[in-house]
């Protein structure tokens, strides 16, 4: 398997060409879904399991999650954002330097799991609120100096979800098949 592969354990994310009724409620149903995905994959984990990491130099399984909540916060704010001004100008952070703050390595997830489940409900509630002008708002990324629709950032965030999960998976996989016999720390 490629570093490559290892990143991208179910590709880049790929806007369609055209985004049905169906697609949207498929992101929909995928944005509210992921807090309890999430928690069943990492409730039971050990603090050594949490350590494991999907890819050589990448970021272990707490980090993923405290990750998920970081983003997802900036993300609902950001759409919150398009959703009451002109095309906000959105401001970017630096993801790898948040992941190595205290909170972004703390062993203790439960908070950050706490986190994006309230957050992925008000989310929720606001996606399934929307009308067809609701979606067309936007905002602008000043990094990729791109316009982002509230439909094209729905599906990027529901495509990030199952990212970072298949990143969780990939890493217990990978305990699974080399240090059998983990022990709980």
């Amino acid at each position: 398997m490629t570093l490559e592969n290892l990143k991208f354990p179910i590709g880049y994310f790929e806007m369609p060409e055209k985004i049905t009724p169906e697609i949207l409620n498929n992101w929909i149903a995928e944005i509210q879904q992921l807090p309890n995905e999430l928690i069943n994959l990492v409730q039971n984990l050990s603090k050594k399991e949490l350590k494991l990491i999907y890819r050589p130099n990448g970021w272990n399984i707490k980090q993923v999650v405290h990750h998920l909540s970081d983003s997802h916060s900036n993300a609902l704010i950001r759409f919150k954002l398009a959703l009451t001004e002109e095309n906000p100008t959105i401001k970017p952070y630096t993801e790898d330097l948040w992941a190595e703050l205290i909170d972004g390595i703390d062993d203790d997830i439960s908070y950050s799991l706490l986190i994006l489940k309230g957050l992925h409900h008000k989310w929720h509630l606001l996606l399934v609120s929307m009308d067809e002008s609701h979606w067309e708002r936007s905002y602008f990324h000043p990094e990729s100096k791109k316009t982002v629709s509230l439909e094209e950032m729905i599906g990027l965030y529901a495509w990030h979800g199952k990212h970072h999960l298949a990143h969780i998976q990939q890493a217990l996989e990978y305990k699974r098949e080399h240090e059998v016999g983990l022990k709980t720390a």
